[in-house]
């Protein structure tokens, strides 16, 4: 009998052990949605998270109103989770319409089946049943933890799930925007229109349902992005570094992006909002009363500054090297 309660307490001993001696990150993972647009800065936004220890990615909602049309997003996005062998992630699209307006973006930009099938990613699984607006309301209400969204694109799915049930904001811990510019000029979507960023421009209404839903929102603008472009120099560093499957999708990508990035209007956009959300030191942050314009005219789209906007946090002044070092660390493990 003695030497059974010694055994059992050796037994017990050990399994304290290994408990205490596991990661941190590994006990205490974020459930995370990730809602994307599938343009080449979410793939390498993806494969971030994918790869950072204290995230649990629990969906993939793709909007079809982005870069990616809804097959080509979903395919995508499968094989990006087969690349990083992360287990099983439902993935699945809703509609390639904003909720309201005709905004888009150029179809010549778009990606299609036939350049998601060219970029030779692994065979991932099947899509899920579920469009990609009930899946964000599933993960969000059977969650037994509050969950943080990255929103990498056009908000349409965000937009319409929340103002479908309104309920799901109080299961929310955050939702991290890669969109807008506050205080400097946005992307130019049209000729006339010098104030809007895409990702806002393409489903204005979704943006302001978003924004005005009470839910907590960081927002990771132009403000922020706009001093964290893609140079030469870190794709040569990265080549240096690569010792992974991740990190060696990014390279290549990058490298047939060479054209792009020496024209100096390639930036870290989606990148910088992921590594915000798993390390807000990278950023300055500040409380900002912020509207969408969701009106036609020459502002739609803008992320406006007002005195009686709903209140969101706006990152600004990023460490580009802190974030460059981190992202390559990252992506290789």
């Amino acid at each position: 009998m003695l030497r059974k309660t010694v055994l059992f307490g050796l037994l017990v001993g050990l399994l304290l052990s290994f408990s205490l001696a596991l990661p941190t990150a590994a006990q205490t993972a974020r459930p995370v949605i990730i809602d994307t647009d599938m343009g080449s800065d979410d793939w390498m936004a993806i494969l971030y998270l994918l790869n950072t220890p204290d995230v649990a990615v629990q969906a993939i909602t793709v909007t079809g109103t982005g870069l990616a049309y809804c097959d080509a997003g979903v395919h995508i996005a499968l094989g990006l989770l087969a690349l990083a062998d992360y287990g099983d992630v439902p993935v699945s699209c809703w509609r390639e319409t904003p909720l309201m307006g005709e905004n888009a973006f150029p179809a010549e930009w778009r990606t299609n089946m036939e350049a998601a099938e060219g970029l030779g990613l692994p065979a991932g699984g099947a899509a899920a049943e579920q469009d990609a607006v009930a899946l964000f309301t599933s993960v969000v209400e059977v969650s037994a933890e509050p969950v943080t969204v990255l929103a990498l694109g056009p908000l349409t799915n965000v937009g319409a799930a929340l103002d479908a049930d309104p309920s799901l904001i109080e299961k929310i811990e955050m939702i991290y925007i890669m969109g807008g510019a506050v205080d400097v000029a946005g992307s130019g979507v049209t000729e006339q229109n010098t104030t809007a960023e895409w990702n806002i421009f393409c489903d204005p209404h979704a943006a302001r349902l978003v924004f005005e839903s009470g839910a907590p929102v960081t927002l990771v603008p132009l403000d922020a992005t706009n001093d964290v472009p893609v140079t030469m120099d870190f794709v040569g560093r990265l080549d240096a570094a690569r010792q992974t499957p991740e990190a060696e999708f990014v390279y290549n990508m990058l490298v047939g992006s060479q054209g792009f990035i020496e024209s100096g209007g390639y930036y870290f956009w989606d990148p910088l909002a992921a590594a915000v959300l798993s390390d807000e030191s990278l950023v300055a942050l500040q409380d900002r009363d912020v509207t969408v314009i969701d009106t036609p005219g020459p502002e739609n789209g803008r992320t406006k500054p007002v005195g009686n906007g709903p209140e969101i946090r706006v990152a600004t002044a990023p460490d580009a090297a802190a974030f460059e070092q981190r992202f390559i660390e990252t992506l290789n493990g």
